[in-house]
């Protein structure tokens, strides 16, 4: 019995550690600690076209880079599309 709630407890520290964030309506799970920097470099996006907004307030570029995301962040990203 000492053992599986040994197990157990180590199974909650893990799922403590896990964090997960919504990303335009689709959920992601991460252990890592995650700017939004990072996200929009991960996802491949072109910085230079886009509005990024975390949890209903738009971020300046200057600060993504120290925003790191947390437990049940709601993130948005935006691309500016031209046209004519």
């Amino acid at each position: 019995m000492i053992i599986c709630l040994g197990y157990l407890i180590i199974f909650f520290k893990f799922m403590l550690q896990i964090k997960y964030f919504l990303l335009n309506g689709q959920c992601y799970y991460t252990k890592q600690n995650l700017t939004l920097l990072d996200i929009v470099t991960y996802f491949n996006y072109n910085n230079s076209l886009l509005v990024l907004e975390l949890n209903q307030s738009v971020y300046n570029k200057n600060k993504w880079h120290q925003t790191f995301i947390k437990n049940q962040d709601k993130v948005e990203i935006v691309s500016i599309v031209g046209g004519g």
